[in-house]
């Protein structure tokens, strides 16, 4: 990619090894979605077990993201990074030795919590690494693109470790990856200097933790629970309840989580709104044409696996293009056609793609090539402009807030945006929210280039 191609040798090694991980941490999060069917006969496990399954790993990365974004700042990138790998790869290697679906919980959520502290810090000792503005523009360009390309790794190679292999193994390659990050970091990562001047500020991190990852389960049980019912009210109210705390709070804070100016700057707004939707769309997709494929069209999991390849290389090919055309376009531009690009490949999969008695290549293919197309193109603009202007103190901070943004997608706007009715709504209504963020995007960016 373009931040690769003009780096030095130094700076390149530590973005695969950095990147390698980012990539890793959104492949863990979508690598059940694929075998899930199988996990629930092998243990034996109820709809709602697998609901909560395949969300414990988001419910706690999304939940401590900021604490771990804070913690990144305050004892130094690499430290953190080191810490949260530790818990990340023991939580690796104890989730395909679970023999029920409570170790199997407690492991994922493990990896989530893991997953919350490296996350930021890889992006903290990026900033490092990558001093000058421009350098560091077009690291987060290439950044941006890892995780949509993540989460499609997660969903092809999961189906195809699991059909030749087992369940069990789809845990083997985030096992890998973070081990060897442990033995490369001290010899590639530069020891990133601590910012000891600031307080943690631990009643914020209560309250955002408990706050979002309430909102966020009281979101996914509406797949098993009515909207009316107190499974869904009681953990959504209380979670708002807690947010309003949280934000009545940082106000007063000496030292906020949060603090309030740091969302108030537009572009950055429209950009992690960008993040939340692109992250949005991707997931929605996977989750809705898996079944569709499986159930509707009785495809075996390599079959699945395989009709989202095409998806993986107009990613890739995207992703490598959106370094350069940021530098020449700017990054609001690119967001702003990625948007629209994502948005034409959702309308696409809601007119054709659900159609049992279509054929793939005119009923689903189209629509998987243009949509992550623009995904990959949205998320590499976007990114830069979320990290845009950010102090290099506060780089935990952004990359904690970037990352829970692209958690809230897949989580809170996923649930609502599924509710609405059959899937070919869902992905209509995902489209149009697209369209309507690529116009907001074009609106912002106007002023500034036409001025």
């Amino acid at each position: 990619m373009d931040a690769i191609r003009v780096a030095t040798t130094q700076q390149r090694r530590v973005l695969v090894l950095l990147g390698s991980v980012q990539t890793t941490l959104i492949f863990t999060l979508a690598a059940l979605a694929v075998p899930l069917p199988l996990i629930g006969r092998a243990l034996d496990l109820r709809r709602a077990d697998l609901i909560l399954l395949s969300a414990a790993y988001g419910l706690t990365f999304a939940g401590l993201l900021l604490f771990g974004g804070r913690l990144a700042d305050r004892y130094g990138g690499r430290r953190a990074l080191t810490a949260g790998l530790v818990l990340f790869a023991a939580a690796s290697a104890a989730a395909p030795l679970a023999s029920g679906i409570g170790t199997l919980l407690a492991a994922r959520s493990a990896q989530g919590a893991g997953a919350a502290l490296v996350a930021p810090a890889a992006m903290a000792v990026l900033r490092a690494v990558f001093p000058s503005p421009a350098a560091y523009g077009r690291a987060m360009a290439t950044w941006g693109g890892l995780s949509v390309l993540g989460a499609t790794a997660g969903n092809v190679l999961s189906g195809v470790i699991s059909a030749l292999l087992s369940w069990r193994w789809t845990f083997s390659l985030p096992l890998v990856v973070a081990i060897a990050a442990l033995v490369l970091a001290p010899r590639l990562l530069p020891d990133t200097a601590p910012d000891r001047g600031r307080a943690l500020d631990l009643p914020g991190a209560l309250l955002a933790t408990a706050g979002i990852t309430l909102v966020s389960y009281g979101l996914v049980v509406t797949d098993a629970q009515p909207w009316s019912s107190a499974g869904v009210l009681v953990p959504l109210l209380g979670g708002a309840a807690l947010l309003a705390w949280f934000r009545y709070a940082e106000r007063r804070a000496r030292d906020p989580l949060l603090p309030p100016s740091f969302l108030l700057d537009r572009r950055r707004a429209l950009a992690l709104t960008a993040i939340a939707l692109s992250a949005c769309a991707t997931a929605m997709t996977f989750v809705v044409l898996s079944l569709h494929l499986q159930q509707a069209r009785d495809w075996s999991q390599m079959q699945t696996s395989a009709a989202f390849v095409p998806f993986a290389v107009a990613l890739i090919v995207s992703g490598r293009a959106a370094g350069p055309l940021i530098g020449r376009y700017g990054a609001a531009a690119v967001t702003a056609a990625g948007l629209g690009t994502g948005a034409a490949g959702l309308a696409l999969l809601a007119v054709t793609g659900l159609d049992a008695h279509t054929s793939y290549a005119y009923g689903l293919l189209p629509g998987l090539v243009v949509l992550p197309a623009g995904a990959a193109a949205s998320f590499a603009g976007a990114a830069v402009l979320a990290a845009e202007g950010v102090p290099q103190q506060q780089t935990g901070l952004a990359a904690g807030v970037l990352n829970t943004a692209m958690e809230v997608g897949p989580t809170v706007l996923f649930a609502l945006l599924l509710s609405l009715g059959s899937d070919s709504w869902s992905l209509a209504a995902t489209g149009a929210a697209l369209a309507v963020a690529a116009f907001l995007h074009h609106r912002a960016e106007w002023p500034i280039t036409h001025k």
